[in-house]
């Protein structure tokens, strides 16, 4: 397992060696909103040569107002440097937040140099990460990240990726860290980037598919609960969800107290950056307060120094027993609405940052919509099943792309 033990550079130069847990891109707990089931209209149509953006961090800060356009419109890009086998762009597009407001998003588009060989228009796969943390040095596009691996392998079957930072990481603000809609829609609309950007050369109307893993399960899951109302444009024809985090009341449950609580802080945080009228504040005793105060801009190599804290130690009173949180929460609980596309969900048997059985769960509401589920479990805890699965999830998705019709073990 030497991927997870790799010395990896963070944006002020200075090395950063991930442990096997840092690299659990764990999906955490308190998220954020159903509530706004947006049907922004963003039909396909012809995209016109979007300007290139400021050099430097400048590129992550929108122009204010956002110019004129929909959900998925490329604001502006740059071209970043090649990897050995594709092009890079880096973009920044229009997105919507988890209340529905229009919103400015980055990320990256990734295309094979080899000429797409395939029938019918390079297939996109809109890759959901997995937790980087909520500072906006912590964005996937600003390094080179831990999934490489497990998207390389994508990359040589000849599929285009799109790879978004989500809503607050890279651009102004505080992370909406697990915030199911907002994640949902940053994932759907950066495939329409990745089509919209004549760079890119990547057809619209071709095969789309989302893939993520822990936070970026959630994030591939809501995409697919989304995309039949907010982008019914999109072709979808699979979809692959692991580690995922179906219930944050669940979830929260299980890291209050645990190895994984420090998720449970970032996603506090991020569900009181989506949610601001919540008030996380006035919950806080001093120790809480000075958290707020200084770790809103923490990476994810930090989150194992809060090992076996609880809720407690932090607040005076704990906000997920209020109804306001309680409400939010649940509107966040994934299997509301079912996907139209097949779905690949997998867990890990020991999964110590996010419940086997709440991924159970969605597997049996998936299927009792119709869905078509193939559910797997691998023997191994968070991290070891992200590279447990990563050859099934490229198995599956390589026969979504080819037509095949999709099996369920439901």
């Amino acid at each position: 397992m030497k991927l997870f033990s790799r010395i990896l550079r963070r944006p002020d130069g200075r090395s950063r060696k991930w442990a096997v847990a840092a690299v659990a891109v764990a999906a955490v707990a308190v998220p954020a909103s159903v509530g706004v089931m947006s049907t922004v209209s963003a039909a396909p149509r012809a995209a016109a040569e979007p300007p290139q953006g400021p050099l430097g961090d400048a590129f992550y800060t929108p122009p204010a107002p956002l110019p004129d356009g929909v959900a998925g419109d490329v604001i502006w890009w740059r071209p970043m440097a090649d990897r050995s086998n594709a092009k890079q762009y880096l973009v920044l597009y229009r997105s919507t937040s988890a209340t529905g407001q229009p919103i400015a998003v980055s990320g990256r588009v990734v295309v094979p140099k080899a000429a797409w060989k395939g029938t019918g228009p390079r297939p996109v796969v809109s890759v959901a990460a997995g937790t980087r943390g909520i500072g906006d040095g912590c964005a996937p596009s600003k390094y080179l990240d831990y999934e490489a691996p497990f998207v390389d392998p994508m990359l040589n079957k000849g599929w285009a990726l799109a790879l978004s930072d989500y809503e607050g990481l890279g651009t102004p603000g505080v992370h909406t860290y697990v915030v199911g809609q907002s994640e949902g829609h940053a994932v759907i609309d950066a495939v329409r980037a990745a089509t919209r950007l004549p760079a890119a050369g990547l057809a619209a109307g071709g095969p789309v598919a989302f893939s993520g893993y822990s936070q970026g399960g959630g994030g591939a899951a809501w995409a697919g609960e989304l995309a039949p109302t907010y982008a019914p444009d999109l072709k979808v024809v699979g979809i692959t969800a692991g580690g995922t985090p179906a219930d944050l009341i669940a979830v929260s449950k299980l890291l209050d107290g645990g190895v994984g609580f420090g998720f449970l802080l970032l996603a506090s945080l991020g569900f009181n950056a989506a949610y601001p009228e919540l008030d996380l504040p006035r919950y806080l005793n001093a120790k809480g307060q000075e958290l707020f105060a200084t770790k809103q801009d923490v990476c994810v190599d930090q989150v194992f120094g809060y090992v076996f804290q609880r809720i407690s130690d932090y607040t005076t009173s704990n906000p997920l027993n209020d109804p306001a949180w309680q409400s939010r929460l649940n509107e966040n609980k994934l299997g509301a609405r079912a996907p139209k596309a097949p779905i690949f969900l997998f867990h890990g048997q020991f999964d110590e940052i996010i419940p086997l059985e709440q991924a159970q769960t969605l597997r049996k509401q998936y299927c009792a919509a119709g869905v078509k589920v193939n559910w797997g479990t691998y023997i191994g805890e968070h991290v070891t099943t992200m590279a447990f699965a990563s050859g099934d999830v490229v198995n599956y998705l390589t026969d979504r792309f080819a037509g095949k019709a999709a099996k369920s073990n439901c």
